[in-house]
């Protein structure tokens, strides 16, 4: 088991989880009796990081986020997944109303609880380079242009919008692919030109796995590695995440990285990103806590929580 080496300098990792509200982990990873209300909060205890899902499936209100921040602790950070409106209906085309609705719906009452912005592509959609380009133009990198653009919102937002921010405030980005036709060297610069990190995705083998760093952040999905969405890792598996995380904290890329452009990465410290998104079998919290163990990370496990839901 390897843990990262004190001395070396290297970005902030949090290991954490994709989404909270799944019946299944009611009585397991929660407590039985648990107020649905309240697992939020208790989740938020556990690890220090979540994707907010909810947020691609519909715009959701300022006082949803509001709830959301308040219910977990400082330092906290949550992912949020951006509008499948925007990603799987528009396709990327056009965007730029559905881009100010999503700002002003209350993303940004998260305040510095705001963590990187996740935009899933579908499968079906192929590179369309003027396309990306216009997109990853639009994306505001800080409070002051994500504020302006939700001013843009249209009338559909009255009455249920948020633009305030922290001043300083600093936006992510992370882009998911889901086709074979971005492993192209045109789409790795293009990311790096507007620091938008690409997603390091596990599917099982179904989608792509890119590793190519493009931005000082690195994002990582796994959706499990024999079945999607369902699998667990086991010790070998966590071993070898723990290995490229601890690397590209570091900012230094790994030696079997699977890479769609051979131009290498700036140097330096990365922050890394990390959910586990294979919940369907109650995997998910106990294989980011053997992970965070893996990399000497703080959680709110106990030791006899660790040992559950192993191999």
């Amino acid at each position: 088991m390897r843990t990262r080496a004190a001395k070396k300098p290297h970005g902030d990792i949090r290991i954490g989880i994709s989404g909270w509200r799944y019946a299944p982990w009611r009585g397991r990873f929660y407590p039985a009796g648990l107020a649905q209300r309240n697992e939020l909060a208790f989740a938020s205890r556990m690890l220090p990081s979540i994707e907010l899902n909810g947020s691609f499936y519909s715009l959701q209100r300022p006082e949803s986020y509001e709830t959301w921040r308040d219910q977990t602790p400082d330092g906290f950070v949550f992912a949020v997944k951006g509008s499948r409106y925007i990603t799987h209906m528009l396709q990327l085309k056009d965007v730029r109303p559905a881009l100010a609705n999503f700002f002003a719906s209350g993303v940004l009452a998260l305040g510095r609880k705001l963590g990187p912005i996740l935009w899933q592509l579908p499968p079906r959609m192929r590179y369309d380079a003027e396309r990306v380009e216009a997109f990853l133009s639009l994306l505001p990198h800080d409070a002051k242009a994500a504020s302006a653009l939700a001013r843009e919102h249209d009338e559909r937002m009255n009455g249920r919008s948020s633009m305030k921010a922290p001043r300083g405030l600093r936006i992510r980005h992370a882009i998911e692919v889901r086709n074979r036709s971005f492993a192209d060297p045109d789409f790795i610069a293009t990311l790096r030109r507007h620091g938008v990190a690409l997603v390091v995705a596990d599917t099982a083998g179904r989608w792509p796995m890119l590793e190519d760093m493009t931005a000082d952040f690195v994002y990582i999905r796994l959706h499990g590695d024999k079945e999607l969405y369902a699998s667990g890792y086991g010790d070998a598996a966590l071993d070898r995440w723990a290995e490229r995380i601890e690397a590209w904290s570091q900012g230094r890329q790994v030696g079997d990285a699977r890479l769609a452009s051979d131009v290498g990465a700036r140097r330096g410290r990365h922050d890394v990103y990390c959910y586990f998104d294979n919940d369907t079998k109650v995997r998910a919290p106990y294989d980011a806590a053997h992970l965070a163990m893996r990399l000497g990370l703080p959680t709110g496990f106990e030791p006899q929580e660790k040992a559950r839901h192993r191999g």
